[in-house]
């Protein structure tokens, strides 16, 4: 088992069955009386021909530390993507690139929430930097909800230096600070765009700060100072999504 994981959760296994069935080793199952989703991705794996086991609830409990929803896959562990990667990627690309980078996001709870916003709108990539961020493990894919297997998750040993890599490429670098004076509305992103998220609170490196091309905010109404970072990824990216909608009209 050293060279495997475990995928846990409907939507997450769902997910890999679909697009990497390969990587599936084999998928443990609730025994007991299935409701409707279970049986629908039972029918799924063994249509596949995977290997299916059904197991005891608390057995699988024991294997997981979230809530599993009675499914388990065994899986191949997948890699991050790597700088050449996501090179190749940008080069086949026939829409303008848009990249979302997180900057010190540790928890794996906000990691898989904005791997799902940036599946959602569409985004290319995530980038983070390989030696101050969350690990893909299960509890990721289990909040990503399957956008950890259709979004490329890209580990960089220096951010800076991938950063103006990027620029160098034509992408403009879009840094979210609160104290910036401009708002992420007045920025166009219809351009090849680097969205880049710091770490709540402590909020981007001085670094990363300095390849950003610009530095915006969200419009703050209420009494809180910020918002979750994958709430704040989210309204980012579907601020472009906005414009880049609109632009085709």
């Amino acid at each position: 088992m050293s060279d495997l994981e475990r995928v846990f959760g409907v939507h997450a296994v769902q997910a890999l069955i679909e697009r990497h069935p390969k990587r599936v080793k084999r998928l443990l199952v609730q025994s007991g009386r299935l409701n409707e989703r279970q049986q629908a991705l039972l029918g799924q794996a063994e249509q596949a021909g995977l290997v299916v086991v059904r197991v005891a609830g608390d057995e699988l409990d024991a294997q997981t530390d979230g809530v599993h929803q009675g499914v388990v896959a065994e899986v191949v562990a997948s890699q991050l993507w790597s700088e050449e990667m996501l090179g190749h990627l940008l080069d086949r690309l026939d829409t303008p690139p848009l990249l979302l980078v997180l900057d010190g996001v540790t928890d794996p709870h906000n990691l898989g929430a904005c791997l799902r916003s940036a599946d959602a709108a569409g985004a290319h990539a995530v980038i983070v930097p390989r030696d101050r961020s969350a690990s893909l493990n299960p509890t990721v894919r289990k909040v990503a909800c399957g956008a950890a297997e259709t979004v490329p998750l890209v580990a960089v040993t220096n951010l800076s230096r991938t950063l103006k890599q990027l620029q160098q490429r034509g992408l403009w670098v879009v840094g979210t600070a609160g104290e910036s004076e401009q708002l992420i509305y007045d920025v166009d992103f219809k351009v090849p765009s680097v969205i880049v998220m710091g770490a709540e609170g402590a909020g981007m490196r001085r670094l990363t700060r300095e390849h950003c091309d610009y530095l915006v905010k969200l419009p703050m109404a209420g009494s809180v100072s910020s918002l979750n970072v994958s709430v704040a990824a989210g309204v980012c990216l579907f601020e472009a999504v906005r414009q880049r909608a609109t632009s085709v009209r």
